[in-house]
């Protein structure tokens, strides 16, 4: 684990761990506890514009690359960030609070992430005959990354593994809330002997940096995970110079139980999928919309399960719910269960302040019922542990509740006839829907599409549909 107040103040540029130009700093927190444990140097446009011109000056080359040549350079990566999985592991831990079982498996979908991207390019048919005709699917360019904090490691590589499988040279900019563990990042690529300038990182802010990468008109695509709200600006910078914008955005996810569900397991499942990565995830389910005749045995199970969630010890392998990133999203949190109280939900459990015996960020795991779709609480991605539960008296009325919502990522039903559930799932505005299950991505060993409708974003990830985000047809005839 870091020492305290580690300072960053390099970049990844064109292969090396350069000191970044800018001058602004931002001190960066142990969110259990509040306390400071180091600083980050900002970068400034000078230093995005570096990573833009080292990236492009490898683009020619990396370009022309053989799938031989990239799968050896994917599974280099792989292999780097593998042997350093114990100290990726508590440097999360440690900057971004998130408890040890769910760190090491969000470390490992990070390297698995470049196996992945080999094996779908491995299997990709990159030219194909049409008639007298040749599509060539050529990389798109240089691709921007602009990744959250909420899962740095597999946001980053996700991102780039395909980029780098289908052609393009990358330029990163991650969350500078996650400055210790993008450091850790970089030491990875650098030992993965990736070629100069193929992946460029740079630590700064949305505003400044992210400005400069999504209007630089050497950039051919942004990618880019976060709200809705800078979704959309991200989409109006990129447009003056055509960029193809690949959008992973806000969710507010709804989990219909229905009547025939098993309750004892549903119930439980719900609280999981809603506390997922302690609510800090866009595609939690944090709407339960549940029959109104069983009601009160749904609720009793809430109260019963919520108080069995352990919180606290990140290093327990049962530990489930963590902190808050910072001081704003802790206070976030709390002005929403205000909200919610305030608007006339019934507080479950949970509710204002700290857990009893910590401090730093932490917020109450939180269950609201009687809940409306009216309430903000029911609206608005809240970005922490706060579940609202809704009634619904017809399967109708519950479709029609769950595509109340401006988002369209992620959505879950329960229920013991799968067919049914099929049948419901389909009129669903969502781009990934779970039926018993809590994980998107994957069926058995095969990737699926990863994405979002409505404003929870554009394009997908995830095997060959990611692949392809980063390729343009080219058409010779």
């Amino acid at each position: 684990m870091k020492n305290k107040m580690e300072i960053v103040n390099q970049s990844f540029i064109n292969g090396k761990l350069v000191k970044s130009i800018g001058t602004a700093t931002q001190e960066l927190f142990n969110p259990s506890t509040g306390e400071a444990i180091g600083t980050v140097l900002l970068a400034d446009p000078e230093d995005a514009d570096r990573a833009v011109r080292a990236a492009k000056e490898a683009f020619t080359s990396y370009s022309r690359t053989s799938i031989k040549e990239r799968g050896e350079i994917l599974q280099r990566l792989h292999h780097a960030i593998e042997k350093r999985e114990d100290e990726l592991v508590q440097t999360a831990i440690l900057e971004y609070g998130s408890p040890i079982s769910a760190t090491i498996g969000r470390t490992r979908a990070a390297s698995g992430a470049f196996m992945a991207a080999k094996k779908a390019m491995e299997h990709y048919d990159f030219e194909r005959k049409i008639g007298d005709g040749t599509v060539i699917m050529t990389p798109l360019g240089i691709a921007v990354a602009i990744t959250p904090f909420n899962a740095n490691y597999s946001h980053i590589c996700g991102k780039i593994a395909p980029a780098l499988a289908a052609g393009c040279t990358t330029v990163v900019k991650p969350s500078e809330l996650s400055a210790l563990e993008t450091q850790i990042l970089c030491e990875c690529f650098q030992e993965a002997n990736v070629p100069e300038g193929v992946i460029n990182v740079i630590n700064g802010t949305g505003e400044v940096v992210g400005t400069v990468l999504c209007t630089h008109p050497d950039v051919s695509m942004v990618s880019f995970t976060g709200s809705s709200r800078v979704g959309k600006i991200v989409m109006k910078l990129a447009a003056d110079t055509m960029k193809r914008v690949m959008l992973e955005l806000g969710g507010k996810s709804p989990n219909i139980i229905l009547e025939d569900s098993d309750l004892e397991k549903a119930i439980p499942m719900a609280l999981m999928i809603a506390f997922s990565n302690s609510g800090q995830a866009c595609h939690a389910g944090t709407r339960l919309i549940v029959p109104e005749k069983i009601l009160q045995p749904i609720k009793n199970i809430l109260k019963k399960t919520v108080s069995s969630f352990k919180l606290g010890d990140l290093q327990n392998k049962d530990t489930y719910i963590g902190p808050m990133v910072s001081r704003v999203q802790y206070d976030t949190v709390q002005r929403y269960i205000k909200s919610g109280i305030d608007e006339g939900a019934d507080l479950l459990s949970g509710g204002l302040g700290h857990p009893d015996g910590l401090g730093g960020f932490y917020a109450r795991p939180t269950v609201f019922v009687n809940v409306t779709p009216k309430m903000k609480i029911a609206k608005e991605e809240i970005f922490g542990p706060v579940l609202s539960v809704l009634t619904y008296r017809s399967e109708d009325e519950a479709i029609a509740i769950a595509n109340e919502t401006v988002y369209g990522l992620a959505a879950f039903i329960s229920s013991a006839d799968v067919q049914k559930a099929q049948s419901l799932a389909r009129r669903i505005d969502a781009g990934m829907i779970l039926i018993n299950n809590t994980i998107a991505g994957v069926s058995g060993n095969e990737p699926l599409p990863v994405g979002g409708m409505k404003q929870s974003g554009i394009g997908r990830a995830s095997g060959v549909w990611g692949l392809e985000e980063y390729l343009e047809p080219k058409t010779v005839a």
